[in-house]
């Protein structure tokens, strides 16, 4: 393998591990850590929310920081320090201690979508593919969190889903630092690109009531994310357990694990697809017909056990993750050089400060009323998502397609 392609490798490496790490407590708290301290399923989500506020929260001060020295460096730190902190996570012995661990956690987990996804934007040509193949990536690390967290319950306790995937990233980190050493100081002397032209006044007011339509479909495609990525280990727990028990020899956290593991690793192809269509479509008739899938499968959802449960909710997965791209896709096209970079950095704050805001919605609606009626929530969400996209233009304005000044 030449060192290009090692590169990128890592950089898909990375997204697989920053999406492990930040659901690997979704799955522990579903399985088992609820039985174990004796602390109910939507207590134990409400400790989750500050990681996932710090995950949005630095997005920019990683992003500033990595304009400032280097992005590969600002990589290295993100390896290193997530796996030090996942091994110190394991330690937790209430459920303060691991909520202070994941807020560390969160805070490193930052790192890679500004800075990582930045690298794989502006380092190749053939954008569009790699971003597609990079969400893969990042989809497969939400899948291995309930996959390696359910295997390592039942053998070998909860704790060795932090500590093993801890030590690999530092080891990554490691071989990612000698790979691009002398890159990170290249990159550090380099001079800083150029302010971007200012926008003429007709475009900026189709760009911004564009950005404010991207920006309210994210936040809400995000309690969509938010909320199947991480309630659906429990959502099998309760639906699946007869039928996960007939598949096991008592591994049933295993099996559950690996039934979602399954459905997420299924329905990251899905980014594949939304990825070839959105050049041939546009971002408004594939985003359109997303929200429909979602919309259906929700609506499905409620009173569903087993076999039922299980396909049904690889609909409503294939929708939730196919919408994943649809954004990015939109500031990239609208937006260019300076300006790409902070539509980008906010688009991430507002995604992962909604993220984390959707744990508590989840804690809520699960003690009170159950999970039939968050599927129904998330079925209106997901008709407000198609409201707005319908609002869009048939064809988004881009940089080049501004009236000169």
């Amino acid at each position: 393998m030449n060192r290009d392609r090692a590169y990128f490798l890592l950089l898909n490496i990375g997204h697989f591990l920053d999406h492990l790490f930040t659901l690997i407590f979704a799955t522990v708290a579903a399985l088992t850590l609820h039985r174990e301290w004796g602390v109910s399923y939507s207590e134990l989500l409400l400790y989750a929310s500050p990681g996932f506020f710090a995950f949005g929260l630095f997005a920019l001060p990683a992003g500033w920081l990595a304009d400032r020295w280097s992005r590969d460096g600002m990589m290295v730190v993100f390896f290193v320090g997530i796996g030090i902190c996942a091994i110190a996570t394991s330690q937790a012995q209430s459920p303060i201690q691991i909520g202070v661990g994941l807020f560390v956690l969160g805070m490193f987990a930052a790192i890679y979508h500004p800075v990582g996804l930045a690298i794989v934007s502006m380092k190749w040509k053939n954008t569009g593919l790699r971003i597609a193949a990079n969400g893969v990536w990042g989809n497969l690390g939400v899948a291995g969190a309930a996959l390696i967290t359910g295997y390592f319950i039942d053998h070998g306790g909860w704790r060795m889903a932090f500590i093993v995937p801890g030590l690999v990233s530092i080891l990554v980190g490691v071989a990612y630092a000698w790979l691009r050493w002398d890159g990170i100081w290249e990159e550090h002397r380099a001079p800083r690109p150029a302010k971007a032209e200012p926008m003429a006044p007709a475009f900026r007011s189709v760009f911004v009531r564009v950005s404010a339509i991207v920006f309210v479909t994210a936040a809400v495609s995000s309690v969509i994310y938010q909320s199947t990525a991480f309630a659906l280990p429990k959502v099998f727990d309760e639906r699946l357990t007869g039928f996960a028990a007939r598949l096991s020899d008592g591994d049933v956290a295993t099996v559950i694990g690996s039934l979602a593991f399954t459905v997420f690793a299924v329905a990251s192809l899905a980014q594949l697809v939304v990825g070839l269509s959105l050049d041939r479509f546009g971002a408004r008739r594939v985003f359109m017909v997303a929200a429909v899938i979602q919309i259906v499968f929700f609506a499905s959802m409620p009173g569903l056990r087993d076999g039922w449960a299980l396909a049904v909710a690889l609909g409503f997965m294939l929708g939730a993750f196919g919408q994943i791209p649809i954004t990015d896709y939109m500031i990239g096209n609208m937006a260019s050089g300076a300006a790409r970079a902070r539509v980008y950095a906010v688009r991430y704050v507002v995604s992962f400060t909604v993220l984390a805001a959707t744990l508590p919605l989840i804690s809520v609606v699960h003690a009170r009323w159950g999970f039939d009626t968050l599927f129904v929530i998330l079925a209106a969400a997901a008709a407000v998502i198609f409201c707005a996209v319908a609002l869009l233009p048939r064809h988004l304005p881009t940089p080049e397609s501004q009236p000169a000044e």
